[in-house]
């Protein structure tokens, strides 16, 4: 897959999981050719990763070009604009980015074509829509024109799909600022707050369907009722936390990148204490020191003062939203109903049941109103009923808030740390539990495991890990590196999953298959071919190569590697 549109979580590698919403996404980009998908709306609370997911869509549907959809991608920014400014950069980008699919040009979609360019491309290729575009957006923009130049702009994805029957989808991320920060004047007085409403005739489009995201779900589903009538967006809500699984593959993938060692009962501890919150995982890996994520004392710590610090990147974001929306509802009162809401948050609850529960000195009509204000906030959930309300299922947003107003309202400071200890405990408690369970995830990511624990270990013999190694004297490692490319004399790039280096030029080649089958002698083969090119490349040190198939060897394989003194294993017992 190509990345034309650069992603902001950094390497494409660091994206992982999200099984479930992608089995969701891809179903409903299978039916874009067929005009079947209605525009959808994904939910969730800032740091969820929705930018991610709408960029890998973007770069998914541009790098696959078989299928004819064009994807066309704007972030909105949370800053005022000049209609015209946005409404002629919007035009831009969508022409630039309908181009760069069809030419196959990935630096169009970040080096916006001019309109020169744009209609030059027109002009050239018989696209009569482009030319006639430019030239009114540009009479438009003379005579200072800015309704009509945001008309032509808006409509443009859906005239383009329906004249040259094609397939665009639109992709706006964080559609809710469209309410607040575009202004009708050059001197941003005047606040267009109806501009959601253009979409919304183009929103019901089957050939130009849109996939927008929004941060404040209160916000923008009101946005979606008053100007879209609600049904237009299908509505797709989506949890901040991966699976577990998901999670402690983040875990092991942000450690790798970031250069922080753990141990594999570390991980575990991260992933549970982070609530598989790959922002949270992120803060965490990314900001530890001295190899604190080595014991999990260090793990407490660090999780901790994520939490606490005033300068931390997890502090700082949450704040940044907690600020935003506490603020409606600044009392003591409406504090401890929303920490008692986000405690509780398996069951609804009444204004009543919570005036009775609390002992708040309220009137069922004034805790119904801080309710309301909460729900408006996105701090709370709707239970269901016009009296009803939940907390949100948000570890990591009750923690902060503990954090921030457990003191002040029950008289005592937060024990987080406390609190985190117990958890560790109870995953010691079940230690025998937690190693079978990281010898079950083997197939998912064992070269994560397998690489982790052996920068953990000193001074060892190979065999610990591997049957049949005839090498066995004791390995000091002094590098650990997994995915290491290099070439073949005739340019063939080839791969080695895991290399060791020892302080004695002896060096671990190690492929790693998660196959439920097992292999077979060719698989070896092709091996021995890495492990042969690899030792011409580097005639000064000996190579021990090793290889861990999950779903084991087949007879002539394993009598392969015996041949050629190629370690084997078929599962990580030493956890």
């Amino acid at each position: 897959m190509q990345y034309p549109l650069t992603e902001t979580i950094g390497n494409p590698d660091l994206f992982v999981g999200r099984h479930e919403e992608f089995e969701h996404l891809n179903k409903w980009l299978s039916l874009i050719p067929k005009r079947l998908s209605m525009s959808k709306v994904i939910l969730a609370r800032r740091k969820s990763g929705k930018t991610a997911i709408l960029e890998r869509v973007f770069n998914q549907v541009w790098s696959n070009n078989e299928t004819g959809i064009v994807p066309f991608y704007l972030s909105m920014s949370d800053k005022d604009i000049w209609l015209q400014e946005f409404a002629i950069n919007y035009y831009q980008t969508f022409a630039s980015h309908y181009i760069s699919f069809f030419e196959r040009d990935a630096r169009m979609v970040t080096k916006l074509l001019t309109f020169e360019q744009i209609r030059e491309y027109g002009v050239a290729n018989s696209i009569d829509c482009l030319v006639d575009d430019i030239d009114l957006l540009q009479k438009f923009e003379i005579s200072g024109k800015s309704g009509p130049i945001w008309d032509l702009a808006c409509s443009a994805p859906h005239r383009f799909s329906a004249i040259y029957d094609q397939r665009i989808l639109v992709i706006i991320d964080e559609f809710q600022y469209l309410s607040k920060h575009i202004f009708v004047d050059p001197g941003l007085s005047n606040h267009y707050k109806s501009m959601p409403g253009s979409y919304h005739n183009v929103v019901e489009s089957k050939v130009a369907p849109m996939l927008v995201s929004g941060s404040y779900v209160s916000w923008i589903l009101k946005i979606m009722a008053e100007y879209l009538e609600a049904g237009r967006l299908d509505k797709f809500f989506m949890s901040p936390y991966l699976t577990k699984d998901e999670g402690l593959r983040a875990v092991y993938k942000y450690s790798e990148h970031y250069y922080n060692p753990i141990t594999n009962e570390t991980a575990e501890q991260i992933n549970t204490l982070c609530h598989s919150d790959p922002f949270f995982i992120y803060c965490v890996i990314k900001n530890s020191k001295n190899n604190a994520l080595l014991s999990s004392e260090g793990v407490i710590n660090t999780v901790h003062a994520e939490l606490t610090g005033r300068h931390s990147r997890l502090s700082g974001t949450w704040a940044e939203y907690i600020n935003k929306t506490v603020a409606k509802i600044n009392d003591r009162y409406a504090k401890n109903i929303l920490l008692h809401l986000c405690k509780h948050n398996d069951r609804t609850w009444t204004p009543e049941e919570l005036k009775t529960e609390l002992n708040i000195d309220l009137t069922k009509k004034e805790i119904h109103i801080k309710l309301e204000q909460m729900l408006d906030a996105d701090l709370v959930e709707d239970g269901g009923s016009d009296i009803r309300y939940q907390g949100l299922t948000d570890g990591t947003l009750y923690l902060v808030l503990r954090h921030r107003f457990e003191e002040e309202i029950k008289n005592f400071f937060p024990d987080l740390k406390n609190d985190f200890q117990k958890q560790i405990d109870l995953l010691q408690q079940e230690k025998n539990s937690l190693k079978g369970r990281l010898n079950n995830l083997i197939g998912k990511f064992a070269e994560y495991q397998l690489a982790t624990d052996m920068r953990t270990r000193k001074r060892f013999s190979l065999s610990v890990y591997f049957s049949g190694i005839k090498d066995t004297k004791k390995l000091n490692l002094i590098d650990v590196s997994m995915r290491i490319k290099f070439q073949r004399s005739d340019g063939k790039e080839l791969e080695i999953d895991i290399k060791a280096e020892s302080d004695c030029k002896r060096v671990v080649l190690i492929e790693v298959k998660k196959w439920k089958t097992k292999v077979g002698v060719q698989v070896i083969r092709d091996f021995w071919e890495k492990i042969e090119e690899y030792s011409r490349q580097n005639k000064n040190e000996k190579i021990l190569p090793a290889f861990l198939s999950v779903g084991g060897f087949s007879a002539h394989a394993k009598k392969l590697c015996e041949d050629r003194h190629i370690g084997m294993a078929e599962r990580i017992a030493y956890l």
